[in-house]
């Protein structure tokens, strides 16, 4: 299996300070700052980052399971919205997810739904944030 990398170089202090990110596939190169993390400004940060690894994680995993059952998606639509709290740390994940899959029981699709999440090797990273909330819809 690949090992992936991503760069990061910071310079200066926490506030006053800025970073760069820089993804090893060359898809994604960006700033970073204080407030990019901590409030509402210009560039990335690490729990976008994490958010977007997670959601496309799970969708991948959740295609594979769907596909194993002789149910393969149209598409699978997911967002991660990760919470920082106090410390700080990560709080909370809440995976939200709209799935086209014809022939699929919305029970079938909860029950795989959650499978994915339990098993996608992001999540299974994840496994110290505290809550990790699904909300699957089908289409």
């Amino acid at each position: 299996m690949p090992v992936r990398s991503a760069q990061a170089v910071w310079k200066g202090t926490l506030k006053e300070g800025q970073g760069h990110l820089k993804l090893e596939s060359g898809v994604y190169e960006g700033p970073y700052t204080w407030a990019s993390r901590f409030a509402e400004a210009g560039g990335t940060n690490p729990e976008e980052l994490i958010g977007a690894a997670h959601a496309g994680c799970f969708a991948m995993f959740l295609s594979a399971l769907l596909t194993n059952n002789n149910t393969p998606p149209e598409e699978l639509h997911a967002t991660a919205r990760v919470h920082l709290g106090e410390g700080p740390t990560i709080t909370k994940i809440e995976l939200h997810l709209e799935g086209k899959v014809p022939g699929l029981s919305p029970e079938k699709f909860q029950e795989l739904a959650q499978e994915a999440k339990a098993k996608c090797p992001i999540s299974k990273a994840l496994a110290a944030v505290p809550e990790i909330s699904l909300e699957a819809k089908l289409l």
